[in-house]
């Protein structure tokens, strides 16, 4: 190698190594640049709205035949969501109906009393009854006579006795029979009737309970947020069936150390700021403060100088309504700006 491709060989080298120093000076000067511009400020914590959700269930185990809300429909309450048919339950209610029908008509029976040809016969069975009782009276009456004159023997006269005596107790149990015919059922078998009936319509209502649900309807106003099944689909009892995100509930959450909690007190209004909303601010008023339990404290990382600081959760709402605030978006709330 001569000494002129030597000296080139160093010269390319140089080359390299420059370049090369240029281009590490510049990261370091974009990442130095990124962290001071772009880093967000100590006194800023970072939140997030909420809203309540409902779920939307029902008691009646059926298949979903169609939905009358779909998502991202705005609802109102008491707004038919969904229909739900179960061929089970329809089943039931008409089985508890004719059992309901049966009650009744039994009941009616009972109220009615004794049919009348019944209290006929046994007015008929009186009277053959009594017609006994005379022609035994007066053959025991002649047999009296005819013992007393020694005519006939004391058995002849004791036989004629005791026909009489069996025909006066067949008058009796006649009368007695003709009696409760005509009076119809005792009480307790009325009783019954009633509470048989009551039974029967209880068990319908319980069916008809079941069958209110086929149709559910929205609880609140709001927007719809999710939809689990699909149509046709079986569904069992207390399944969610949809979601629906209220429209009239919404609060900001942070997550903050206790050593900030000094402006941030129960009841205290502050400021916070919505990217989504084009950085709009709004006043939100603080009404939960919690603390999040052990597995949430910063822990202390020096023997000495330092201290383990825990974690509370804070919540609050608007002090107005803000259109189109989701659940979802950033809160920034700047603590260095409360006070």
């Amino acid at each position: 190698m001569t000494t002129q491709d030597n000296t080139q060989e160093k010269h390319a080298n140089k080359v390299l190594l420059a370049t090369m120093g240029i281009v590490v000076l510049a990261v370091a000067v974009i990442a130095i640049i990124g962290f001071v511009f772009m880093n967000r400020p100590d006194g800023y914590i970072e939140g997030q709205v909420e809203g309540t959700t409902i779920r939307i269930s029902g008691k009646l185990p059926g298949r979903v035949v169609e939905f009358y809300a779909h998502e991202g429909d705005t609802v109102h309450a008491g707004d038919t969501l969904v229909h739900i048919h179960s061929s089970l339950v329809d089943a039931q209610l008409g089985q508890a109906e004719a059992m309901r029908r049966v009650a009744e008509e039994q009941n009616k029976k009972i109220d009615a009393g004794t049919r009348v040809q019944i209290v006929n016969a046994a007015a008929d069975l009186v009277r053959q009854a009594e017609a006994a009782e005379t022609i035994t009276r007066k053959t025991y009456d002649r047999m009296e006579h005819l013992f007393k004159e020694g005519v006939i023997s004391e058995q002849k006269r004791d036989e004629a006795k005791a026909a009489y005596d069996a025909a006066v107790a067949a008058t009796g149990a006649a009368r007695s029979q003709l009696s409760l015919a005509k009076s119809g059922a005792q009480s307790e078998d009325k009783a019954s009737a009633a509470a048989m009936v009551s039974a029967a319509d209880s068990s319908v209502g319980q069916v008809e309970a079941l069958l209110e649900d086929s149709y559910l309807i929205s609880p609140c106003d709001g927007i719809v947020d999710q939809v689990y099944p699909e149509p046709g689909e079986l569904v069992a009892p207390g399944a969610p069936i949809m979601s629906v995100l209220r429209s009239d509930d919404r609060w900001v959450t942070f997550n903050v150390r206790e050593e900030l909690l000094s402006d941030l007190t129960m009841g205290s209004t502050i400021k916070v700021m919505i990217p989504a909303l084009n950085k709009k601010e709004i006043d939100v008023k603080i009404y939960y403060i919690r603390d999040m339990g052990s597995y949430a404290t910063w822990r202390s990382t020096k023997s000495t100088g330092s201290y383990d600081s825990r974690t509370f959760q804070i919540k609050a709402r608007p002090t107005e309504k803000i259109e189109n605030l989701r659940p979802g978006m950033s809160v920034v709330y700047s603590h260095a700006n409360a006070n």
